[in-house]
């Protein structure tokens, strides 16, 4: 697990050098290792690296790791997937935060389902910034009317946005399409105290991002290596 641990390292190399570039300071940008596919095995070395945040697309599989790893203190799981509605109950059961709420039905089942005995769930709204058939997350101008809804829910604290940008050789269009989510987020902050998280930039786009005022990016293949194929 050493090379996991070296790329750790790598990673928060390139976020501090990313943040030195447009003059923040490395601590307002929060790494999450996207762990899904992975085994608990490269989870557990990241934590004993420093690494607490972690991201997973599919419940199951994040269920299992979870127990697996109970161990652990401090692990902080955010489900970063779409959500099925017969999944909402496990979801607002084991999990700190949701990034990818794209309905107010899902919103609604998560709020109700949370455990009283847990804190609220930390939520963001995934936004399909490039309007692509293939991706969940709402049209830019519902973002308003979605996060309306999430505010009234008790169990939910609406802490910002999230986007997965199209995947493009043009270097324009993907600095037009992370400019307009800083543009969403910001109008967003301002209207909502508790919204101070932009989840945008991965392994391929992470200096962009964060360029673009990027409080979050998420990294998956930079840290575990590609993504098994079956």
């Amino acid at each position: 697990m050493n090379s996991i641990v070296e790329r750790l390292k790598e990673v928060r190399s390139q976020i501090e050098n990313a943040c030195q570039q447009c003059n923040r300071s490395p601590d307002s940008v929060q790494l999450l290792a996207v762990s899904k596919t992975k085994p608990a095995s490269a989870i557990r070395a990241l934590y004993q690296a420093g690494q607490r945040s972690f991201g997973e697309n599919y419940l199951q599989e994040a269920l299992s790791k979870q127990q697996e790893l109970k161990d652990l203190e401090a692990l902080d799981w955010h489900f970063i997937g779409p959500i099925q509605s017969n999944k909402t109950r496990d979801i607002a059961a084991h999990f700190a935060w949701v990034q990818s709420i794209d309905r107010v039905k899902i919103a609604r089942r998560l709020n109700e389902q949370r455990p009283n005995s847990l804190p609220p769930l930390q939520v963001l709204i995934q936004v399909n910034i490039d309007d692509e058939a293939s991706k969940s997350g709402v049209a830019p101008d519902e973002v308003a009317h979605l996060a309306a809804s999430i505010a009234q829910f008790p169990q939910l604290t609406l802490r910002g946005l999230m986007t997965i940008p199209a995947a493009t050789t043009s270097a324009k269009a993907a600095s037009e399409s992370l400019s307009a989510m800083q543009s969403l987020y910001s109008e967003l902050a301002s209207q909502y105290p508790t919204v101070d998280t932009l989840s945008m930039g991965m392994s391929n786009d992470l200096a962009p991002a964060i360029a673009a005022g990027s409080t979050m990016v998420r990294v998956g293949t930079a840290l575990f290596g590609a993504r098994e194929t079956t």
